[in-house]
């Protein structure tokens, strides 16, 4: 058995405790049309902590451009993106710090 004192083991115990406190928490757009998605994304970020995860499901073609967007405004992260024939999943990560939301179009 290998003694968990090298910098890389240590690395590990860091990620597993961080991935232990994570949040993941989906959301369940499908249906919903151009700016529901990103409205509802926005409101769902807004209470999480940093580090937490928002698993977002959509079906509208737009959100691919809606909700990176959205992302880019608020300073959070889209982890994953992944796109089948019949519905859109993105992976956002909330980041630490503040927003960079500035308000404008599709703030709620």
């Amino acid at each position: 058995m290998m003694a968990c004192c090298s910098s890389r083991g240590v690395d590990a115990v860091f990620v597993l405790r961080h991935l232990a406190r994570m949040t993941t928490i989906r959301l369940d757009l499908t249906g919903l049309k151009c700016p529901l998605p990103a409205l509802k994304t926005r409101k769902a970020l807004k209470p999480l902590k940093p580090g937490d995860r928002l698993e977002v499901h959509c079906t509208d073609p737009l959100s691919v451009i809606d909700i990176p967007n959205l992302i880019r405004e608020t300073g959070d992260s889209v982890e994953i993106t992944a796109r089948a024939e019949d519905r859109i999943v993105f992976l956002i990560e909330k980041a630490d710090g503040v927003s960079r939301d500035t308000g404008g179009p599709g703030a709620a």
